[in-house]
């Protein structure tokens, strides 16, 4: 026989109602220790919502005795699995100055490390807390010559770094797209200088060229020249620093055209000047 969704539906609103009031039950308890044992099992159960109301009701009982420890490292993870990133790295880096020599000390100053990189920002927004995950990576790496989560760490500011170098190559694209050839130029050469390791170097190099060949010509007639030249000059730094870039070729044609360009205005000049 089949049930209906409406009877369902009752039996679910009763269940929740009776297991709310048995938890309330439980927060009421004077007896701590059966108290300890409930936030344990539902810190195992992965209902962290409700271990981790359990565990602050305790931090004043057992405040100074052998299982404080364990309530304040639980209840940080019952933050952070909770992805309360702010409230765990607060409750990590409490810990910490709780209990500095405990054996779990290099793990929470990972971990409070971590949440830092957790509030990180997708790409388009502010960028503080990406920079400040780099600098408590950078810290616990330095703390922790020989921790096992040295690779983790590492691999954690690469991602930062990547995130930063992208949002600067945004930027510059933004400038580009709007027709800001110089700001844009300036801006890829921003790029390049905070990251001068990028795989992505020769393709920021390329960028520079071309912004610069497209401000060149746009410029007013007794600008264009200079302003040719320094395309030619960017180009060879490309040659300088990429010689073996699949992306030569195009950077080529900018000083190719530029110098053609150069050429041209010349031969205006020498006309203009025959003519007086």
């Amino acid at each position: 026989m089949r049930l209906s969704n409406t009877f369902l539906a009752v039996i679910s609103v009763v269940f929740i109602l009776s297991s709310c009031n048995k938890f309330n039950k439980v927060l009421k308890s004077k007896d701590y220790e059966y108290k300890l044992t409930v936030a344990n099992q539902m810190y195992d159960q992965k209902k962290y919502h409700e271990a981790q109301q359990l565990y602050e009701e305790l931090y004043p009982i057992f405040k100074g005795t052998d299982k404080f420890e364990e309530i304040y490292y639980k209840d940080a993870y019952c933050f952070y699995y909770m992805k309360e990133y702010k409230d765990a790295e607060n409750f990590f880096k409490g810990f910490l100055e709780v209990f500095p020599n405990s054996s779990k000390a290099e793990e929470i100053a990972y971990q409070e490390a971590l949440c830092s990189y957790e509030q990180s920002l997708k790409v388009e927004l502010d960028q503080t807390t990406t920079v400040k995950a780099i600098g408590m990576m950078q810290t616990f790496i330095n703390t922790h010559p020989g921790s096992s989560r040295l690779k983790d760490a590492t691999d954690i500011i690469d991602k930062c770094k990547d995130k930063l170098e992208l949002k600067e190559y945004n930027a510059a694209n933004l400038y580009y797209k709007i027709g800001q050839y110089r700001a844009a130029a300036l801006s890829y050469e921003d790029v390049l200088n905070d990251y001068p390791e990028s795989a992505k170097g020769d393709e920021y190099q390329l960028k520079i060229v071309k912004s610069y060949y497209e401000f060149a010509r746009l410029s007013i007639v007794g600008k264009k020249q200079e302003r040719y030249e320094k395309v030619i000059s960017e180009y060879q730094d490309f040659v300088d620093r990429y010689p073996d870039s699949k992306l030569l070729k195009d950077a080529e044609q900018y000083s190719d055209l530029s110098k053609n360009n150069i050429k041209e205005l010349q031969n205006e000049q020498t006309k203009t000047s025959a003519k007086r």
